[in-house]
């Protein structure tokens, strides 16, 4: 009897020890299954947040732009942009971004009046030639636009500041757009921008048809000197338009040439001028062309003798230097021309 009761502790005992393990071993269980939950959570929320922004790889790609002063790596799509020069400042507005700092207007300051509604409240940061750094840096923007000419001693400041990127020529619209669209990620709408002009180049050679060639010349009167522009910004524009220049005046290394004196009048020769007058001291200027103009060696120019003088506007054939201003010039022609 003894022994019987013995033998049913011991069973009752061996039951209780398996009770205890496979509770044990359940709890084990269900622990590493809560860690596993957990980890699956964390995996599916970091998931549900990439998800929620598709462009987020795309938006920190980094490229690498090749410029007038090396090579600038950009992450990303720049969306605070700092334009130096007034091509620059031309351009992207007419690639539908607003900037957050410019440089100051040559003439009309501070803002050109065909730019002053695309930047109205943006602020002035200084001049062309001589941008002020610490405004700049103020803006904490994400690209900076400069050209060779006017900021290559101050490159290495700007590009502490933000990314930087230089053309070469501070004159050449379209070297500024390709830029631009560039680094601004913006590649297909500056190409749409250049398809239409090229379209309205085409369209206006055909209505002039056996008219062109014509020779010109491009004069500049200034408070204190005159100029010839040769293949500068309107240079290059006629030059692609079918007109041609007279023999010295198509030197492409060159914006042109400061003339001395009187003497060199018969220089402007050709069977059409475009003349425009620079800068704000208006009096002065017009004191510089009434002195020349009053020339004998002026009047007998064969564009003067036969009504070929045309005055046009400075900002749109010179100091605008951008995209808009290239519409504006060939504007100009087609009224000139009677071709609309």
């Amino acid at each position: 009897m003894l022994k019987q009761r013995k033998n049913q502790v011991s069973i009752i005992a061996l039951l209780l020890i398996i009770a205890v393990i496979t509770g044990c071993a359940s709890q084990g269980a269900a622990g590493n299954t809560a860690s596993s939950q957990g980890a699956n959570v964390s995996a599916n929320t970091e998931q549900t947040a990439a998800d929620s922004n598709p462009e987020s790889g795309a938006a920190e790609e980094t490229r690498v732009i090749k410029h007038a002063m090396g090579e600038t790596k950009i992450t990303g799509t720049p969306k605070k942009v700092v334009t130096l020069f007034q091509g620059a400042t031309d351009v992207v507005v007419s690639l539908g971004v607003k900037p957050i700092g410019i440089v100051e207007s040559w003439v009309q300051q501070p803002v050109y009046e065909y730019l002053r509604a695309d930047l109205e409240g943006v602020p002035v940061i200084g001049q062309e030639p001589q941008p002020n750094l610490e405004e700049i840096h103020k803006l904490q923007p994400d690209l900076i636009l400069a050209t060779k000419i006017r900021h290559e001693a101050i490159y290495d400041q700007l590009s502490q500041i933000a990314p930087t990127v230089v053309t070469e020529t501070l004159y050449d619209w379209k070297e500024t757009l390709a830029m631009a669209g560039e680094a601004l990620n913006m590649q297909d709408k500056s190409a749409q921008l250049l398809a239409a002009w090229e379209e309205r180049v085409a369209d206006f050679k055909e209505k002039m048809g056996d008219r062109l060639p014509i020779e010109v010349t491009i004069t500049n009167f200034r408070a204190d000197h005159v100029r010839i522009f040769y293949m500068g910004y309107a240079g290059k524009i006629l030059k692609e338009l079918g007109f041609t220049r007279p023999e010295g005046h198509d030197d492409e290394s060159t914006w042109g040439v400061k003339l001395a004196s009187k003497e060199s009048i018969p220089d402007m020769n050709a069977d059409l001028i475009f003349n425009f007058n620079s800068g704000t001291d208006t009096e002065a200027i017009q004191k510089t062309y009434d002195e020349w103009t009053k020339s004998k060696l002026w009047a007998n120019l064969d564009a003067v003798k036969n009504g070929q003088l045309v005055q046009v506007d400075e900002v749109a054939w010179n100091s605008g230097g951008g995209y808009k201003t290239a519409h504006m010039m060939l504007d100009d022609l087609y009224d000139y021309f009677k071709l609309n």
